[in-house]
Protein backbone atom coordinates (compact mmCIF):
# COMPACT_ATOMS: atom_id res chain seq x y z
CA UNK A 1 0.00 0.00 0.00
CA UNK A 2 1.16 3.43 -0.62
CA UNK A 3 2.28 5.63 2.07
CA UNK A 4 1.20 8.92 2.12
CA UNK A 5 2.79 10.29 5.30
CA UNK A 6 6.75 10.56 6.14
CA UNK A 7 5.30 9.81 9.56
CA UNK A 8 4.30 6.50 8.53
CA UNK A 9 7.18 5.07 7.99
CA UNK A 10 8.14 5.42 11.58
CA UNK A 11 5.43 2.92 12.84
CA UNK A 12 6.45 -0.69 13.17
CA UNK A 13 3.60 -1.88 10.98
CA UNK A 14 2.83 -3.03 7.61
CA UNK A 15 -0.33 -2.08 5.54
CA UNK A 16 -1.18 -5.16 3.45
CA UNK A 17 -1.97 -4.77 -0.40
CA UNK A 18 -4.79 -7.28 -0.86
CA UNK A 19 -7.05 -5.86 2.16
CA UNK A 20 -9.41 -3.69 0.00
CA UNK A 21 -13.14 -3.41 -0.30
CA UNK A 22 -12.95 -5.63 -3.27
CA UNK A 23 -11.46 -8.18 -0.77
CA UNK A 24 -13.83 -7.91 1.65
CA UNK A 25 -16.91 -10.34 2.00
CA UNK A 26 -19.63 -8.44 4.11
CA UNK A 27 -21.84 -10.10 6.35
CA UNK A 28 -25.73 -9.22 6.06
CA UNK A 29 -26.07 -6.14 7.88
CA UNK A 30 -22.68 -4.58 7.29
CA UNK A 31 -23.12 -3.05 3.70
CA UNK A 32 -24.06 0.11 5.22
CA UNK A 33 -20.02 0.24 7.17
CA UNK A 34 -18.61 -0.15 3.65
CA UNK A 35 -20.57 2.61 2.26
CA UNK A 36 -19.37 5.21 5.30
CA UNK A 37 -16.26 4.12 4.97
CA UNK A 38 -16.15 4.78 1.17
CA UNK A 39 -17.24 8.03 1.58
CA UNK A 40 -15.02 8.85 4.53
CA UNK A 41 -11.97 7.60 1.63
CA UNK A 42 -13.80 9.86 -1.16
CA UNK A 43 -14.10 13.02 1.41
CA UNK A 44 -17.20 12.70 0.91
CA UNK A 45 -18.59 12.84 5.24
CA UNK A 46 -17.46 15.44 7.69
CA UNK A 47 -17.12 13.85 11.16
CA UNK A 48 -15.86 10.65 12.79
CA UNK A 49 -17.26 7.03 11.67
CA UNK A 50 -16.53 5.02 14.94
CA UNK A 51 -16.86 0.60 14.30
CA UNK A 52 -16.50 -2.02 17.00
CA UNK A 53 -16.56 -5.89 17.14
CA UNK A 54 -14.61 -8.72 18.08
CA UNK A 55 -11.23 -9.45 17.77
CA UNK A 56 -10.92 -10.93 14.31
CA UNK A 57 -13.97 -9.47 13.09
CA UNK A 58 -13.24 -7.62 10.11
CA UNK A 59 -12.45 -4.07 11.40
CA UNK A 60 -8.56 -3.69 10.53
CA UNK A 61 -9.20 -5.15 6.84
CA UNK A 62 -11.60 -2.14 6.45
CA UNK A 63 -9.19 0.59 8.23
CA UNK A 64 -6.69 -1.22 5.74
CA UNK A 65 -9.41 -1.06 2.87
CA UNK A 66 -10.18 2.62 3.46
CA UNK A 67 -6.69 3.56 3.13
CA UNK A 68 -6.32 1.60 0.01
CA UNK A 69 -9.58 3.25 -1.62
CA UNK A 70 -7.74 6.84 -0.54
CA UNK A 71 -4.45 6.05 -1.75
CA UNK A 72 -5.92 4.86 -5.60
CA UNK A 73 -7.91 8.40 -5.43
CA UNK A 74 -5.21 9.98 -4.88
CA UNK A 75 -5.76 11.18 -1.25
CA UNK A 76 -3.61 11.02 2.23
CA UNK A 77 -4.20 9.05 4.25
CA UNK A 78 -2.84 7.65 7.75
CA UNK A 79 -3.48 4.04 9.86
CA UNK A 80 -2.27 3.87 13.28
CA UNK A 81 -2.81 0.72 15.38
CA UNK A 82 -3.16 1.42 18.95
CA UNK A 83 -2.83 -2.22 20.34
CA UNK A 84 0.84 -1.29 19.88
CA UNK A 85 0.61 1.81 21.75
CA UNK A 86 3.43 1.10 24.37
CA UNK A 87 5.99 1.03 21.51
CA UNK A 88 4.91 4.35 19.65
CA UNK A 89 4.56 8.12 20.98
CA UNK A 90 1.62 9.86 20.97
CA UNK A 91 3.40 12.35 19.28
CA UNK A 92 2.69 10.57 16.27
CA UNK A 93 -0.78 12.48 16.43
CA UNK A 94 0.37 16.23 15.85
CA UNK A 95 -0.65 17.50 12.55
CA UNK A 96 -2.68 14.81 11.41
CA UNK A 97 -5.52 16.85 10.98
CA UNK A 98 -3.75 17.44 7.17
CA UNK A 99 -4.31 14.00 6.67
CA UNK A 100 -7.48 13.41 4.37
CA UNK A 101 -7.65 10.04 6.26
CA UNK A 102 -7.33 8.87 9.77
CA UNK A 103 -8.12 5.30 10.89
CA UNK A 104 -7.66 4.48 14.22
CA UNK A 105 -7.20 0.87 14.84
CA UNK A 106 -8.48 -0.59 18.59
CA UNK A 107 -8.55 2.72 19.78
CA UNK A 108 -9.94 1.56 23.44
CA UNK A 109 -6.41 0.02 23.87
CA UNK A 110 -5.39 3.11 25.63
CA UNK A 111 -8.03 3.44 27.50
CA UNK A 112 -6.89 4.52 31.51
CA UNK A 113 -3.74 6.01 30.18
CA UNK A 114 -3.71 9.31 30.37
CA UNK A 115 -1.55 10.98 28.03
CA UNK A 116 -2.56 8.82 24.75
CA UNK A 117 -6.27 9.81 25.95
CA UNK A 118 -5.65 13.22 25.80
CA UNK A 119 -4.04 13.27 22.35
CA UNK A 120 -6.35 11.44 21.03
CA UNK A 121 -8.73 13.77 22.67
CA UNK A 122 -6.66 16.89 21.01
CA UNK A 123 -6.63 15.24 17.93
CA UNK A 124 -10.51 14.91 17.54
CA UNK A 125 -10.85 18.86 18.23
CA UNK A 126 -8.42 19.80 15.68
CA UNK A 127 -10.11 17.48 12.98
CA UNK A 128 -13.33 18.80 13.74
CA UNK A 129 -12.29 22.54 13.55
CA UNK A 130 -9.97 22.08 10.12
CA UNK A 131 -12.91 19.85 8.56
CA UNK A 132 -11.18 18.30 5.68
CA UNK A 133 -9.87 15.40 7.71
CA UNK A 134 -12.07 12.48 7.81
CA UNK A 135 -11.83 10.13 11.10
CA UNK A 136 -12.09 6.52 11.49
CA UNK A 137 -11.97 4.50 14.57
CA UNK A 138 -12.11 1.03 15.79
CA UNK A 139 -12.55 -0.44 19.08
CA UNK A 140 -13.57 -3.84 20.53
CA UNK A 141 -16.17 -2.27 22.81
CA UNK A 142 -19.09 -0.20 22.02
CA UNK A 143 -18.15 3.81 23.02
CA UNK A 144 -19.73 3.66 26.28
CA UNK A 145 -17.45 0.70 27.19
CA UNK A 146 -14.38 1.95 26.13
CA UNK A 147 -13.26 2.25 29.67
CA UNK A 148 -11.60 5.85 29.03
CA UNK A 149 -11.26 7.75 32.17
CA UNK A 150 -11.48 11.18 30.19
CA UNK A 151 -15.27 12.09 30.03
CA UNK A 152 -14.95 14.75 27.06
CA UNK A 153 -13.05 11.95 25.30
CA UNK A 154 -16.01 9.50 25.94
CA UNK A 155 -18.27 11.83 25.03
CA UNK A 156 -16.50 12.70 21.68
CA UNK A 157 -16.53 9.11 21.08
CA UNK A 158 -20.41 8.75 21.09
CA UNK A 159 -20.60 11.93 17.96
CA UNK A 160 -20.73 11.02 14.43
CA UNK A 161 -21.90 7.42 13.07
CA UNK A 162 -21.32 4.48 15.19
CA UNK A 163 -21.29 1.24 13.48
CA UNK A 164 -21.77 -2.88 15.73
CA UNK A 165 -19.80 -4.98 13.35
CA UNK A 166 -22.46 -7.99 12.59
CA UNK A 167 -20.88 -11.61 12.92
CA UNK A 168 -20.69 -13.78 9.65
CA UNK A 169 -22.88 -17.22 9.39
CA UNK A 170 -20.91 -20.28 8.28
CA UNK A 171 -22.20 -19.85 4.46
CA UNK A 172 -20.96 -16.27 4.91
CA UNK A 173 -17.10 -17.50 5.75
CA UNK A 174 -17.37 -20.13 3.29
CA UNK A 175 -18.04 -17.60 0.55
CA UNK A 176 -15.45 -15.38 1.83
CA UNK A 177 -12.66 -17.85 1.91
CA UNK A 178 -13.86 -18.91 -1.50
CA UNK A 179 -13.51 -15.44 -2.83
CA UNK A 180 -10.07 -14.93 -1.16
CA UNK A 181 -8.72 -18.03 -2.48
CA UNK A 182 -10.39 -17.25 -5.87
CA UNK A 183 -8.12 -13.77 -5.82
CA UNK A 184 -4.90 -15.89 -5.51
CA UNK A 185 -5.81 -18.36 -8.21
CA UNK A 186 -7.04 -20.97 -6.24
CA UNK A 187 -10.14 -23.20 -6.70
CA UNK A 188 -11.45 -24.02 -2.80
CA UNK A 189 -14.06 -26.29 -3.31
CA UNK A 190 -17.33 -26.38 -0.65
CA UNK A 191 -16.20 -29.51 0.65
CA UNK A 192 -12.50 -28.45 1.39
CA UNK A 193 -13.88 -24.93 2.61
CA UNK A 194 -16.49 -26.55 4.85
CA UNK A 195 -13.64 -28.97 6.10
CA UNK A 196 -11.34 -25.47 6.80
CA UNK A 197 -14.27 -24.25 8.89
CA UNK A 198 -14.75 -27.17 11.04
CA UNK A 199 -11.36 -28.11 11.73
CA UNK A 200 -9.74 -24.52 12.70
CA UNK A 201 -11.03 -21.63 14.66
CA UNK A 202 -13.78 -20.05 12.38
CA UNK A 203 -12.80 -16.52 12.56
CA UNK A 204 -11.88 -14.61 9.11
CA UNK A 205 -8.11 -13.77 10.05
CA UNK A 206 -7.32 -17.28 11.10
CA UNK A 207 -8.76 -18.80 8.37
CA UNK A 208 -7.16 -16.38 5.96
CA UNK A 209 -3.79 -16.84 7.51
CA UNK A 210 -3.87 -20.89 6.41
CA UNK A 211 -5.30 -19.99 3.61
CA UNK A 212 -2.26 -18.49 2.38
CA UNK A 213 -0.27 -21.22 3.93
CA UNK A 214 -1.84 -23.44 1.86
CA UNK A 215 -1.72 -21.46 -1.39
CA UNK A 216 2.16 -21.15 -0.65
CA UNK A 217 2.94 -25.13 -0.19
CA UNK A 218 0.67 -25.79 -3.03
CA UNK A 219 2.54 -24.08 -5.12
CA UNK A 220 5.69 -25.61 -3.60
CA UNK A 221 4.27 -29.33 -3.80
CA UNK A 222 2.35 -28.55 -6.81
CA UNK A 223 -0.74 -29.78 -5.99
CA UNK A 224 -4.18 -29.00 -5.24
CA UNK A 225 -5.85 -28.09 -2.42
CA UNK A 226 -7.29 -31.27 -1.72
CA UNK A 227 -8.35 -32.53 1.97
CA UNK A 228 -5.95 -35.01 2.30
CA UNK A 229 -3.42 -32.25 1.50
CA UNK A 230 -4.54 -30.20 4.03
CA UNK A 231 -4.52 -32.84 6.59
CA UNK A 232 -0.68 -33.46 5.85
CA UNK A 233 0.41 -29.53 6.00
CA UNK A 234 -1.44 -28.66 8.50
CA UNK A 235 -0.72 -32.23 10.58
CA UNK A 236 -4.77 -32.55 11.15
Amino acid sequence: MKLNSPLQLSLPVHLPDDETFNSYYPAAGNDEIIQSLQACAEGRTEGAVYIWGPEKSGRTHLMHAACAHANELGRSSFYIPLGIYASISPALLEGLETIDLVCIDDVNAIAGHPVWEEAIFDLYNRISEQKTCSLVLSASVSPVDTGFLLPDLLSRMQWGLNYQLQPMADDEKLAALQRRAAMRGLQLSEDVGRFLLNRLARDLRTLFDVLDRLDKASLVHQRKLTIPFIKEMLRL
